[in-house]
């Protein structure tokens, strides 16, 4: 019976982690990003196609950037959250 209840809870902190989690769309929308960049075009900043095509690889880079403000403002996100966006942005084609 206790390892019954154990499963069961343990499978619904899963499901409950996994529901909260974003998209990266999401936070891109949620967060602001598209406030400065677009999709294919550049607004204030690069477009997320060139940024795509630039930094491929340099994911690591740019969530350090994203989450200090140096080279880029600082994005009130969590490090999951910053990560989703950038892998987002990063798979743009």
């Amino acid at each position: 019976m206790k390892a019954g209840v154990l499963v069961f809870a343990a499978a619904a902190v899963l499901v409950a982690g996994a529901a909260s989690a974003q998209s990266g769309a999401d936070v891109v929308k949620a967060k602001g990003c598209l406030n400065c960049h677009e999709v294919d075009k550049k607004k204030v900043g690069p477009s997320f196609k060139d940024i795509a095509a630039k930094r491929k690889g340099a994911q690591a880079e740019i969530v350090a950037k994203l989450k200090d403000g140096k080279g880029h403002t600082k994005v009130a996100a969590s490090e999951a959250e910053i990560k989703a966006a950038v892998q987002h942005v990063l798979a743009t084609k």
